[in-house]
Order: C-alpha cells, then structure tokens, then sequence
C-alpha cells in the first residue's frame, strides 16, 4: 500500500527532524515544500510540484535509502512510523505554512561543523540560516541553470 502525502511528510519529518523539536521539524517540513513549490531549476523540472517525487528523487534524502555506505540503513521511513506530531507538522506544512527563518532554502544538511557557505557543492545554494544542528541553503542564481 503507498503511503499518503500526509503519511509520507510525517515519515520523512521523524526520520530527517524528529530529534530537533517542533522547531527543526517544521524548517525541515518548510525546506521539502519549498521544493514542491518552487518555479524553476532542478526541483521544479523533475518533480514538477509533486511532493513524492521531491520525496523520492534518488540521493535526495538519506531516510529513502535502505543502504548508506554499503551498510543497511536502521533509520528509514519505514522502520520508523510516525507519532502526533509528526502528522500535525505535516498537515502544518501541507496547508502552505513556512518558518519564515528558512526562506526559500532548497537544501539542508548537519555538518556536525559549523556551516559551509555554499551547499551542494556545485554551488547552486548559499547559506541561508541554521535552526538547531541544521544549516540551510537558498538557491543562488547559478540554481536557475540546474
């Protein structure tokens, strides 16, 4: 059975966020559905607006893959369902709700560092903030191009 969009953000928020409080669930929520939402470049090309496609866009999020480094991956969306508050942070987001902080951030990462300027590396994103242990990215006029 395929997940809801609601059950999928829900998942992927506990998986990517859920140690980072309300807070650092929603700036992860606000950053997926800026992806969503975004009017052009890589996102809006591939995934054409459509949450599961951001979701599952290959080598987009480390709790879609079974494997990391050749070693199976304990903490996946599916091994790990859901409490309230996920299911109220993604019915939060999917209602078009943002942490302003975030901006139009594409990208977020935990460095387990302090922040790099530009993240990925091809420089399509500048740092934008960080919200607890993650940093996040707004795509850079090099992004258009992506």
């Amino acid at each position: 059975m395929a997940f809801s969009d609601r059950e999928l953000l829900a998942r992927i928020l506990k998986c990517e966020a859920g140690g980072e409080g309300e807070i650092g669930m929603k700036a992860v929520a606000t950053s997926i559905m800026n992806r969503v939402r975004v009017s052009y470049g890589e996102y809006h090309r591939v995934c054409q607006g459509d949450i599961r496609k951001v979701i599952y866009q290959k080598g987009q999020y480390d709790c879609m893959r079974s494997y990391l480094g050749g070693v199976a991956n304990p903490q996946t969306i599916w091994a790990n369902p859901p409490e309230q508050i996920h299911y109220d942070i993604a019915d939060w987001a999917l209602a078009g709700n943002r942490l302003y902080p975030i901006g139009y951030s594409l990208w977020y990462f935990n460095p387990y560092a302090p922040c790099p300027y530009t993240f990925p590396q091809n420089g399509s994103g500048s740092f934008q903030t960080k919200i607890l242990h993650h940093c996040f990215y707004n795509p850079t006029s090099f992004y258009y191009t992506t």
